[in-house]
């Protein structure tokens, strides 16, 4: 992904960084810029490999729990085919396609792994996801007014965006999107509140529909026909099938929408006004990904179950670098922020989750009744 930076002095610096000087932004961004120059001419075979066992482990987990679902009256083939199932699904959505799409396996060349090939087992179309997720929300990363995903156009979730009535809905909206957080994000990829205030044509809103229809179409009939359909036939298990598929795509959906919302809306994390990106260099945008983004601690498989999203701020900075080399470049990253004072926001799931909600109860109130952290 290519990120245009303009090159003047800002008008003003993020409050986590008014500290730094011209000359210190410019020289962290050298040192980020040759971190990230350091591993892209590393990558290899052994990287090549590492994507390659993860989708050959995600398809074996997802074919032996969509068997197990054929014989889903039995509880055990029920909780285990279940089980499979919604960790192929997490596996496909978090480290393979999310981190696919994003570019990071694009230097294979492989046609078959590639950002321009790859359609995920997701609601949302990647082409449309990649122009809100990629080019939008990677670009203007926490900018109230710039990017869609602070609050995904329904929550409020930065003192920077005015309140409304409709805020006092936050937790109850969010409640229902965790669940059902494809198909949420299918409908904020259709950016109907762009075509709405005229920046988006209507006729760029069929298009995306149909594309959303033709995606749906597809899912469903993997889905809630498919692998029903054979399990009523084998073993008239059709429903329990069904019913373990959407349990499976629920659980999926679930952890994709804690992960990301704690990688962006814990205590720490900051957001921005258009203002403070006025003139904004480099530097200042490497400054900005580290402010707004927030890590979750935890081991190996922890990470790529999070599809290494777990190291947020990493990604942010490096968004096209194969996931499996965030840890790596991670306690130099953490490094650079302590010597130039910079917030490093990390902490267990549990600690960000609480503050992520904590977060959303509180700003749906308004600013004179909400509680200060």
């Amino acid at each position: 992904m290519t990120i245009a930076i303009r090159d003047e002095r800002p008008a003003a610096r993020p409050a986590g960084a008014s500290h730094l000087t011209r000359a210190q932004v410019d020289e962290l961004g050298r040192e980020l810029d040759a971190i990230r120059a350091e591993v892209m001419d590393s990558l290899g075979a052994a990287d090549a490999a590492y994507i390659k066992r993860v989708i050959q482990m995600q398809r074996m987990l997802e074919v032996g729990g969509r068997a197990l679902l054929l014989g889903a009256r039995r509880p055990a083939a029920f909780v285990v085919g279940t089980g499979m199932l919604a960790l192929s699904k997490v596996l496909e959505n978090m480290e393979i396609g999310h981190n696919v799409i994003h570019g990071q396996w694009d230097w294979m060349r492989d046609p078959d792994i590639h950002s321009t090939t790859w359609e995920w087992d997701f609601v949302a179309p990647a082409k449309g996801w990649k122009h809100t997720h990629n080019d939008v929300h990677h670009t203007w990363t926490n900018v109230v007014g710039k990017d869609r995903d602070v609050g995904y156009s329904v929550l409020r979730v930065s003192r920077d965006q005015p309140w409304e009535p409709r805020f006092l809905a936050n937790v109850p909206m969010n409640a229902l999107i965790a669940p059902f957080f494809e198909w949420a994000i299918a409908i904020y990829d259709l950016e109907i509140d762009e075509v709405k205030a005229g920046r988006k044509p209507k006729k760029a809103l069929v298009d995306d529909l149909k594309a959303v229809g033709v995606k749906f179409a597809r899912m469903i009939g993997k889905d809630y026909a498919g692998t029903p359909g054979l399990a009523h036939l084998a073993t008239r298990s059709g429903l329990q099938a069904m019913a373990g598929t959407f349990l499976a795509n629920t659980i999926r959906n679930i952890w994709a929408h804690t992960v990301i919302f704690c990688g962006h809306f814990p205590d720490e994390v900051e957001s921005f006004t258009e203002e403070a990106i006025e003139g904004e260099t480099r530097g200042d945008w490497y400054v900005r990904q580290m402010l707004g983004s927030a890590n979750l601690s935890g081991g190996r498989l922890f990470h790529i179950m999070a599809g290494n999203l777990s190291h947020q701020i990493e990604h942010h900075l490096f968004p096209d670098m194969p996931s499996n080399r965030y840890a790596q470049v991670a306690p130099k990253v953490k490094e650079i922020c302590e010597r130039y004072g910079l917030k490093y926001t990390s902490g267990p799931l549990h600690r960000q989750i609480a503050q992520t909600w904590r977060t959303i109860a509180r700003l749906s109130l308004p600013d004179r009744l909400a509680v200060a952290r």
